[in-house]
């Protein structure tokens, strides 16, 4: 069956620069980008958190600082993105201002979604955004990426930050209206393919190249994206953005198409600990701590009676009971050396001990899995 747009909790929705920059004036759509924060304002208005992945800093600093068309050098993109993040923040801000609702900037490298420390940071500030009903406007961190800077990385970066935030859905809007038997620009007979239950060789056959020199990515790079979100527990759906209210149509039942996952985002989250990582520690607990963790709880630093190990924070590490029988496995919040002075202790005092303000879960229940789940 075809997935409902209303279904989803969770939404992360990724806009290009073709589709938010007009290359002849080198400014936003405001027309447009109205009719998408309308969208979004529905979505955010019914209790979806909603995240948006924008690129185009580079799109609107680069005609500021005088570079003509073309490809650009590492350095002049990393400055054209300098000048134009300043006023691609601002426009997401007074567009969903006006809405009622709050913006939040996160600039971000492919490596702060991957290395655990880094990740957890923006996992931590991404749901503190979100219990606050603001909306998180995500773009990569182009002043000082390298390699990083290449066509694409927005389309996958969005897939990174929808299963880090796990994220139901990944919305890619795109100049196309979703993926097609072969590239329509090739073959007139092309047929759109509106659902994908999973992404295998066929599928990415079918993939095309860069759609504009203004967006970095094209139908490639998307599947690579729906690989990453459909591994993490996210569906994703490739709709047309060029049209307004992109995201209406898509829940009106417009053309897209549609890659389902067999996972959520916790239960891949989950098989990711437990299998993927190899653990740094041990936390031992208390009878309370136990009984709680199997009552969905997180782990909280007065249930753990004893710290094994040299791990720092956001490594894989086992937990036991004060027989030895092991619990499961998480992503615990603070190094070793934290969480031996942390053991025993109610979550109020870690300002106290530390001389910091901490997370109040050692582990949290989200960052868990235990035997047998």
């Amino acid at each position: 069956m075809m997935p409902l747009l209303q279904n989803f909790r969770r939404v992360v929705v990724k806009v290009g620069s073709s589709l938010l920059v007009d290359r002849r004036a080198s400014e936003p759509k405001r027309a447009w980008l109205d009719a998408l924060a309308d969208d979004i304002a529905a979505l955010h208005g019914r209790g979806v958190d909603v995240l948006v992945v924008s690129s185009g800093a580079i799109a609107l600093g680069r005609t500021v600082l005088g570079y003509p068309s073309g490809a650009l050098k590492l350095e002049d993109s990393q400055a054209a993105a300098a000048v134009g993040q300043i006023a691609l923040s601002r426009v997401w801000a007074e567009v969903l201002g006006a809405r009622g609702i709050t913006a939040g900037q996160i600039l971000v490298t492919l490596g702060d979604t991957e290395e655990r420390r880094r990740y957890l940071n923006a996992r931590e500030t991404i749901g503190r955004l979100l219990e606050r009903r603001a909306v998180p406007i995500i773009n990569e961190n182009d002043t000082v990426a390298t390699s990083e800077i290449r066509y694409g990385d927005n389309d996958r970066l969005a897939a990174r930050v929808a299963t880090m935030a796990s994220a139901d859905l990944l919305v890619l809007l795109s100049d196309i209206d979703g993926l097609y038997t072969a590239p329509p620009a090739d073959d007139p007979s092309a047929t759109l393919i509106p659902l994908v239950p999973r992404i295998d060789a066929a599928i990415e056959a079918m993939a095309g190249g860069p759609a504009s020199d203004l967006s970095r990515g094209g139908m490639r790079t998307k599947i690579e994206a729906g690989k990453i979100a459909t591994a993490g527990g996210t569906h994703m759906v490739i709709a047309d953005g060029r049209i307004a209210h992109p995201v209406r149509r898509i829940e009106q039942g417009g053309p897209c198409t549609w890659f389902l996952t067999t996972e959520t985002p916790v239960s891949a989250r989950k098989v990711w600990i437990s299998g993927s990582l190899e653990p740094r520690g041990l936390l031992t607990v208390d009878a309370g701590a136990a009984r709680a963790l199997k009552g969905g709880a997180s782990l909280l630093p007065a249930g753990v009676t004893h710290v094994e190990g040299s791990f720092a924070r956001g490594d894989c590490v086992r937990i036991q009971d004060a027989a030895g029988v092991e619990l499961g496995r998480g992503l615990v919040a603070y190094d070793a050396s934290h969480a031996v002075r942390l053991a025993g202790r109610r979550s109020q005092d870690i300002v106290t001990v530390l001389g910091v303000t901490g997370r109040a879960e050692m582990i949290h229940r989200d960052d868990m899995i235990l035997r047998g789940e």
